[in-house]
């Protein structure tokens, strides 16, 4: 860590601790204490929306269930802080988990308003379970005490405040461990991550369990700092509110969720006041035209497409001066704020400045790391040539009325390179996704060293050995190629999430270990000067080399390539050729789908030809490629 971040951070601190010392009005004291509790579950909210990117319309729920945790615990029991935020934790998470495991098997709008039903039904019960909760009237609570001793306001403020930074270490930690890179990777592919051997359902719950204990951590902090707690605090507007915090104040960024929150909070009092807004509607236009500026000069936007912003800005700014009361326009330009910024603003408030300031991680910003020279020799090991290793029978795959395969026969040997052609819509493809579980075969058995494939899912058969990369490229786009390999490395990871909160000996160990090898891995195949840069702004060529790099991460005895070929230049395709000879050195088998003949010839072993989901041929290159039934599916119509 650098010695300027240190001082930043240790600034952060000196300024919360000063806070309450400095300002005397305990109102502002207590509206910067609700900030910092809407910021912790805004650090769980981003984990569901900016990390997994699903959408939880939920966690006003799961912050009340927090606070009347809290509520209860104090109103029945007189439970003093220190007990009232561990319970409410414990059982945010406990109910986190019950709304996860049946909810995240949906996605998009299905899970929207799945969580939105929970948190309607968390609102009744509290409205109804009078004997527990009170009911409409609410819970009073006292001042909160540890030990005893009763908080004053400025005691209040810093347990808030001490609560919120450690929140923030333990996020932020797990969002950059392996844990966060999963959550990430879901994001960008479900279907390549389940195929790096992470399961995309059981991490979906992990962060949504995450999430929803930070947001029932929140809750009880809130509870002691309102002192009263009733159901319609915990409503739909709130869970709206959040959700717009987190895309306001900009995804995966605390700070967006500091500054979301800051919105939130201070937004609605600052249409309260119309002296105040006129200043910041000002302030407003004056940074939507300099930042405009700023963009047309370095070419990332036109005139034409910033016309709207900085114009509704000016507007706005006149529109305050011309109003002399907020009374009736307060929801109104509330709404226009909102809209503006989720429009506009697509990477919040704090991606905006990032663009505008060109902020963006370099090489030089990353300790060195030194590559395992060894990376691939680990993937491998010693193998027996000639054993069978993949055993195919009778597969047949059918879509309705349509076989895509129809009872094909494959068998695959070690060390050697296998072919798979055949014209396109053959069902080479289809075959891939049935020896990777992403299909359930109709019939016909797969048997992988002597154990079989059906029935298992993908991150099992990827964990089991098998890995693959994809005929469309599958990268998780917003990740750097360090990151994406990394992915692949997630099963030499044994931490768990205590270790990774404490970054004890063991995951640091563990972290240094998996950061060389995957250095290692990309500099195998020649990406070693692009570790850092995003894998969605990669020439297409490297894309493709990454993908391979990110599959041999999981230790392969078998590797599937998915026409690796398709797109690449003539140099790009030679020098593709010597990586997958470097490969089967490795002692790794490697299946390779491909349409340029010259490679297939080249490179494999033995080669298989699909036609209408059927094996018509099979044999040495040179066999294959004479063969009448070959030349006729390829070429169409009889062959002399």
């Amino acid at each position: 860590m650098k010695g300027t971040q240190l001082a930043l951070y240790a600034a952060a601190i000196a300024a919360l601790i000063a806070f309450p010392l400095a300002v005397e009005n305990t109102y502002y004291i207590h509206l910067v204490e609700t900030i910092l509790i809407y910021a912790i579950v805004l650090f769980g909210l981003d984990i569901v929306v900016g990390y997994t990117g699903q959408v939880s319309l939920g966690h006003a729920g799961l912050f009340g269930v927090g606070s009347y945790t809290a509520g209860v615990l104090v109103m029945k029991l007189g439970a003093p802080i220190w007990v009232t935020l561990p319970a409410a934790l414990g059982v945010s998470a406990l109910f986190g988990a019950l709304l996860a495991l049946p909810a995240l098997k949906v996605t998009g709008p299905y899970l929207a308003m799945v969580t939105l039903a929970f948190g309607t039904i968390i609102q009744i019960l509290i409205n109804e379970m009078t004997f527990l909760t009170e009911g409409p009237m609410g819970i009073t609570l006292g001042k909160p005490q540890a030990f005893g001793i009763e908080f004053d306001k400025r005691a209040q403020f810093w347990t808030v405040a001490a609560v919120l930074v450690l929140s923030l270490i333990v996020v932020h930690r797990i969002l950059k461990s392996h844990l966060g890179r999963a959550f990430e990777a879901l994001r960008g592919s479900p279907v390549a991550s389940d195929c790096m051997g992470v399961s995309v359902y059981r991490y979906k719950v992990y962060a949504f369990v995450i999430s929803a204990a930070l947001a029932g951590l929140a809750g009880a902090l809130y509870a002691h700092s309102e002192q009263y707690i009733s159901p319609n605090t915990y409503n739909f507007e709130l869970t709206v509110l959040f959700l717009l915090a987190v895309i306001m104040g900009g995804r995966k960024s605390r700070i967006g969720s500091l500054l979301g929150a800051a919105i939130i909070v201070l937004l609605p009092k600052l249409l309260d006041d119309i002296t105040m807004f006129r200043w910041v509607s000002v302030a407003i236009a004056v940074g939507v035209l300099i930042g405009s500026i700023v963009f047309i000069q370095k070419r990332r936007s036109t005139l034409q497409r910033v016309a709207v912003p900085v114009g509704g800005s000016a507007l706005l700014a006149l529109l305050s001066f011309q109003l002399d009361s907020m009374t009736d326009w307060r929801l109104s330009i509330f709404g226009l704020i909102t809209l503006f910024v989720v429009y506009y603003l697509q990477d919040g408030i704090v991606g905006f400045v990032r663009q505008l300031l060109n902020l963006k991680p370099s090489a030089a910003d990353h300790a060195a790391v030194s590559g395992n020279a060894d990376a691939v020799g680990q993937a491998g090991g010693d193998v027996q040539r000639g054993d069978v290793l993949l055993q195919a029978q009778q597969v047949l795959m059918q879509f309705g009325g349509l076989k895509a395969l129809n009872n094909v026969d494959l068998t695959i040997r070690r060390g050697t390179i296998h072919g798979l052609i055949g014209p396109n819509g053959s069902g080479k493809s289809t075959m891939m996704n049935v020896l990777t579980g992403i299909y359930q075969p109709t019939a016909g058995t797969i048997t992988f060293t002597n154990k079989t494939v059906v029935g298992r899912t993908s991150s099992d058969i990827a964990l089991s050995g098998i890995a693959r990369t994809f005929q469309n490229v599958q990268l998780f786009g917003e990740m750097t190629a360090l990151q994406n390999v990394l992915v692949g490395l997630h099963h030499t990871f044994d931490s768990h999430l205590i270790d990774v909160a404490l970054h004890t000996p063991r995951y640091r160990r563990e972290d240094s270990a998996a950061t060389s090898r995957a250095m290692g891995l990309l500099r195998f195949v020649g990406l070693g000067d692009l570790a850092y840069e995003e894998a969605r702004n990669l020439p297409y060529g490297k894309q493709r080399l990454l993908e391979i790099a990110r599959a041999l991460a999981l230790d392969p005895q078998l590797l599937l390539l998915d026409e690796p070929a398709a797109g690449l230049t003539a140099p790009d395709i030679k020098e593709l050729i010597g990586y997958i000879r470097k490969i089967r050195e490795h002692g790794i088998t490697v299946i390779l789908i491909e349409h340029h003949m010259d490679v297939v010839m080249d490179l494999c072993d033995t080669v298989s030809v699909l036609d209408f989901g059927q094996k018509i041929s099979e044999g040495l290159p040179a066999e294959v490629q004479a063969d009448h039934k070959v030349i006729e599916a390829y070429l169409g119509g009889q062959t002399a």
